[in-house]
């Protein structure tokens, strides 16, 4: 398997970054007085979970490639 390039790392940081942000979001909503749900909340922090695992994957993969 090839290492992933530059523009990979680029769009699973922006992937990441997108889950994180809808993530503190919701987390913000659930202290106002909007009714919230703790499925979605869950289903946000798997997403936002996810995203990182893959960068942070990608991240090990180009490290050990020397890049």
């Amino acid at each position: 398997m090839t290492p992933p390039g530059p523009e990979r790392i680029e769009d699973l940081e922006a992937e990441a970054r997108y889950a994180r942000e809808r993530l503190e979001l919701y987390r913000a909503k659930a202290y106002g007085p909007r009714p919230t749900s703790a499925t979605r909340m869950r289903e946000l922090e798997r997403a936002h979970e996810g995203a990182a695992a893959r960068l942070r994957a990608a991240r090990e993969r180009e490290r050990a490639a020397g890049g």
